[in-house]
């Protein structure tokens, strides 16, 4: 089995350049952002933008996909259309998609993105180059760093670094390692000299992977399905039924009145029965 491997990211040696972003767009062939209502801001990860770099407390810090080790998006996806491969990259199979979005408030990060503009749109977020891995490459933003910021290789041995650092310069890191143990672990580590915890949608993740948390909903999902398909079926048979009884006692009601004539006078009432009535009307007067 292949090693997990990782991207290492330093924020402390960020220039802002954006090459990283260039290339990102090269490889996956993305177009020019546009601005939307539904943007922070032109610049931030989008259906076009894999990648990006924003800058806080004076430091530039690239913004991805985590690829966590055990990614809440996988868990919560149905169809299996987010896989996580075992060298570490979350890869996306568009044509098992079925748009549910599942993924996007699965996400402890809200990485990624949908393809609003589009009529027939998909999830876009970043593969960490996966067809590149294939071929024995870097990712495409790791080869284009000028400055090394952004490095790639084993997990375990990207984790040796980051902790390096920190301990040969302890007044320019924190002391984390951001994604080492968050969510139970992503295969994107960070270091900085400020907090990143606002790359947490402004919450702590914890360390706990997320898919136990998924499945305790998702698991449910089959049984609601049968229920509300299984009710709908009924409701259907019980609909067809009365419409099939309605429709034979329309048909069977020509034939009750064609059975009984009707008296000449026009109120319905047997020739015998009036016959009857005016014979017991007779015999009366004959008694006074």
């Amino acid at each position: 089995m292949t090693k997990p491997q990782a991207i290492l990211t330093d924020a402390t040696k960020c220039i802002g350049c954006e090459k990283c972003v260039d290339a990102c767009k090269r490889e996956n062939h993305l177009p020019d952002d546009l601005s939307r209502s539904w943007k922070v801001r032109i610049d931030s990860l989008s259906s076009t933008r894999f990648t990006t770099v924003v800058r806080h407390d004076g430091e530039y810090v690239r913004e991805q996909c985590r690829h966590c080790v055990q990614p809440a998006c996988v868990s919560a996806c149905p169809v299996g259309a987010l896989q996580k491969r075992s060298d570490g990259p979350v890869v996306y199979d568009s044509d098992r998609c079925m748009g549910c979005r599942y993924c996007m408030m699965a996400c402890p990060f809200g990485v990624p993105r949908y393809e609003w503009e589009k009529a027939v749109p998909h999830i876009k977020k970043c593969t960490m180059c996966a067809p590149r891995l294939d071929r024995g490459l870097q990712p495409a933003c790791v080869e284009a760093c000028p400055t090394h910021a952004t490095i790639f290789g084993d997990r375990d041995e990207l984790l040796a670094e980051a902790h390096r650092r920190l301990r040969a310069s302890p007044e320019r890191y924190l002391q984390t390692v951001y994604g080492e143990n968050d969510v139970g672990g992503t295969s994107v580590l960070l270091i900085a000299g400020v907090p990143l915890d606002f790359l947490n949608r402004g919450r702590a993740p914890g360390d706990r992977p997320l898919p136990s948390r998924t499945w305790a909903a998702l698991s449910k999902v089959p049984t609601i399905v049968l229920a509300v398909g299984g009710l709908a079926a009924g409701t259907w048979w019980i609909t067809r039924r009365r419409m099939k009884l309605a429709e034979m006692n329309a048909e069977a009601l020509p034939d009750s009145a064609s059975g009984t004539e009707a008296h000449p006078s026009g109120d319905g009432a047997p020739q015998d029965s009036r016959e009857a009535v005016q014979d017991k009307g007779s015999g009366s007067g004959g008694h006074r």
